[in-house]
């Protein structure tokens, strides 16, 4: 009897990659099943197909969120990379003529308007350029950058945490629905992203240095999550202006609340960075100045 294992034994079918990819992006398995045209059900069995591979959990089902574990977060950086080969060998049997595939990160609510507009400008100038862009939460993405998953980055931090090609205020304000507000309830519900999440911290400690009892009603790592739900009077949270819909009204500083001013947006790429990549980097650097101006 030999010991040599059967081919294809232990191959990651690309199949159940995008599976776990487009979970991991969307956060639901629902959602993911639309954007894959498959069933719930369907996409479940192929995350646990991928698990008894891995012979370890991948992913956390919570309440509303789906997270990836430690061991998932490894296998997504590199079913990332292998569906990005194959989409590029795809391309190049095709004939297709795109010479460099940059890799960009942007938050939720850089991932429209100007950031999009500038995107699509330089995809059509520089057509031979393939841009595949991600948005999610600053961590991830922080993480994603360091891992080597992605070329460029857009990140939000705190003043002077990270060295970057540049760096702009960011400027946010505490927000309530503008039908059911909430600030006058005690304890003070408040909307918020996950552990680790960009705010979160921030708020809590302003809330706690003027002595107002507080209490999570919503948690999210999705922006228009939190915009939602402070629209409806699940409680108050602490946005960017850019992010201040018609359903939220900002709370003045007559409300007793601080104002939170210690973030910035960064815009990071290596020193050895490609010069389309130098070239993209100046013309987002353009994008958020214009967008913390206004």
């Amino acid at each position: 009897m030999s010991n040599i294992e059967k081919p294809n034994s232990r191959l990651f079918d690309l199949d159940l990659l995008r599976a776990i990819v487009t979970v991991a992006d969307c956060g639901s398995f629902t959602t993911a099943a639309s954007r894959l045209h498959s069933t719930q059900s369907t996409v479940s069995q192929k995350i646990r197909r991928l698990e008894e591979m891995a012979g370890q959990r991948l992913l956390e089902r919570g309440n509303r969120d789906v997270l990836p574990t430690d061991a998932g977060a490894t296998l997504l950086g590199y079913a990332r990379r292998l569906l990005a080969l194959n989409d590029e060998m795809l391309e190049a049997l095709s004939g297709a003529t795109v010479a460099l595939t940059v890799r960009i990160g942007v938050p939720d609510d850089f991932a429209a308007g100007r950031t999009t507009e500038q995107l699509a400008a330089f995809n059509r100038r520089y057509p031979q350029v393939k841009l595949e862009v991600t948005s999610g939460l600053s961590r991830d993405l922080s993480a994603s950058y360091d891992r080597g998953e992605l070329d460029l980055v857009v990140l939000k931090q705190l003043r002077n945490s990270r060295e970057a090609l540049g760096c702009w205020p960011e400027k946010t304000c505490w927000v309530d629905s503008a039908n059911n507000p909430c600030i006058d309830l005690d304890p003070l519900p408040i909307v918020t992203f996950p552990p680790r999440g960009v705010y979160r911290d921030e708020m809590i400690n302003a809330l706690e240095s003027i002595g107002r009892r507080w209490h999570i009603s919503f948690t999210s790592s999705s922006l228009s999550g939190l915009q939602s739900a402070i629209a409806d009077g699940m409680g108050i949270g602490l946005l960017p202006m850019r992010a201040v819909t018609a359903g939220h009204q900002v709370l003045a500083r007559s409300t007793g609340l601080p104002s939170v001013d210690v973030f910035e947006v960064a815009l990071l790429h290596r020193p050895a960075a490609d010069p389309m990549v130098k070239e993209l980097a100046r013309v987002l650097s353009r994008v958020l100045a214009q967008d913390t101006r206004s």
